[in-house]
């Protein structure tokens, strides 16, 4: 019996050799060995203070991110907007001001950062929570679902700040609810009316808008009415004055789309006065009444009264220039043009003044000497014993004085010089000095009136002009 039980084993054992090859049954222990040994590699990386170091998983072949399986990303599609073929979804919004940084009345724009923050409700982000405590993320997951497609209407130039990574915030809600906040600089055209520059007050405003969805299917709203835009108290201008923000809602038509909600910034600035006064009005008003001090020189000091007219015109001219240059070349008339040119219409009448004063001089001059007849002196032993005629009037000797008096002698002195003769026979010439000397008098009496009449012309004008563009 017991052979018989021998010859059954070595059977058996002959039939499993020729069923496994010897090769794979060397394989299988190779693979069995080597898996002990990384098992016990393993046990011993375990332990603390171990040497072994662990390899990195691939994170190319990484599972799913809890994150990502939580609020079932692959499970929606989120081209599509919330509550696809439903009622238009609600989006509101609210804005944090940073800065208002510059405004610029040669391009018309200005330059604002801000806070700007949207609130929706996605259902298909929910996601179960023991803590109704909501998740926060960057912007690596914005990319991966739906956001309002917001944009600012009439900007120029806009940006995300990037420093030191996209300032961009996503915040989700265990019931769907999703806030998204980033920081952005916009510069937007803002249409100034100058024309009471620099005296004016300016109103601008941010549009904010849904580039794609109509009001079928966004409806933009402010989250909490006015408060939803706040701003820095620190938040001020070097050459206007903040005076109101606020908030209004408007829809807009395009022609080849449709209706959409518009939300407006408005913030209403004036402009600061005191530099114009020190830059502008001020030097201009000294130019004027520089110009006044030629009123009181000697109509007979022409290198002092011609150059004193021109360097006033020149400076005006100047300062005109560097106004212009700084503005933008609109088609009306600005308020700092209107006094500026007042002023120097004011300065080149000064100038013209002289001009009339001189001219009208030379003419009472040549007519004097003209009408001026001298009697015979033939005969006359004792010339010194002549005195002055008649026929020069006071106003000559206090205008002529004694220029040339002194050098004068023989038939030249005669030319000054007349006899004494009886009224009878002096009584036809009389009327025509006196003409002379009346005409003589006119020209003095322009530099007199001028003095009274550019002064109260130009302060009339200054009460005039302050008064319409200061209230």
């Amino acid at each position: 019996m017991h052979a018989d039980v021998c010859f059954l084993l070595c059977a058996c054992f002959l039939s499993t050799g020729a069923l496994h090859p010897r090769g794979q049954v060397l394989q299988t222990c190779s693979q069995i060995r080597s898996k002990r040994e990384t098992d016990r590699t393993e046990r011993e990386a375990r332990k603390p203070g171990s040497t072994f170091l662990m390899r990195s998983p691939d994170v190319t072949k990484a599972p799913v991110t809890k994150s990502e399986q939580l609020l079932k990303l692959d499970d929606h599609d989120f081209t599509m907007r919330p509550g696809f073929g439903g009622p238009a979804i609600p989006v509101g919004v609210d804005v944090q001001l940073e800065s208002l940084d510059t405004i610029s009345e040669v391009d018309m724009d200005f330059t604002i950062t801000l806070y700007l923050r949207h609130y929706w409700k996605d259902e298909r982000l929910s996601f179960p929570s023991n803590t109704n405590q909501s998740m926060t993320f960057d912007g690596r997951l914005v990319k991966k679902i739906w956001v309002p497609d917001i944009f600012f209407v009439h900007s120029k130039r806009s940006f995300i700040h990037d420093t030191t990574t996209e300032n961009v915030m996503l915040r989700v809600h265990p019931d769907g609810k999703v806030l998204y906040s980033l920081r952005v600089t916009v510069t937007a055209m803002c249409n100034m009316d100058l024309s009471h520059f620099p005296l004016d007050t300016q109103t601008c405003s941010l549009e904010i808008e849904s580039y794609a969805y109509t009001d079928d299917d966004l409806m933009l709203y402010w989250k909490r009415g006015n408060k939803s835009l706040q701003t820095d108290e620190k938040i001020s201008l070097s050459q206007f004055l903040i005076q109101e923000f606020h908030t209004t809602t408007k829809l807009a038509f395009y022609s080849s789309t449709g209706w959409y909600n518009r939300l407006y910034i408005n913030f209403t600035l004036r402009r600061h006065i005191f530099f114009f006064l020190l830059q502008t009005y001020f030097p201009a008003t000294l130019m004027v009444m520089l110009s006044w001090v030629s009123f009181w020189i000697d109509r007979r000091a022409v290198p002092a009264r011609v150059p004193l007219g021109i360097t006033t015109v020149l400076t005006m001219s100047t300062i005109i220039t560097g106004v212009n240059a700084s503005m933008p070349r609109v088609s009306y008339i600005k308020a700092v043009d209107i006094y500026l040119w007042v002023s120097f219409v004011f300065v080149f009448l000064s100038v013209i003044e002289y001009a009339a004063v001189n001219y009208l001089s030379t003419l009472q001059e040549r007519k004097v000497q003209s009408n001026r007849q001298l009697p015979c002196t033939c005969g006359m032993t004792h010339p010194g014993q002549m005195m002055m005629s008649s026929s020069y009037s006071d106003m000559d000797m206090m205008t002529t004085g004694n220029y040339g008096m002194s050098e004068l002698s023989g038939d030249k002195q005669e030319q000054f010089l007349v006899h004494l003769v009886l009224d009878n026979e002096q009584g036809a010439q009389r009327p025509a000095v006196t003409s002379n000397s009346s005409l003589l008098i006119d020209t003095h009496a322009i530099d007199t009136y001028s003095r009274v009449i550019f002064p109260g012309a130009y302060t009339l004008f200054n009460i005039i002009y302050w008064s319409i563009y200061l209230q």
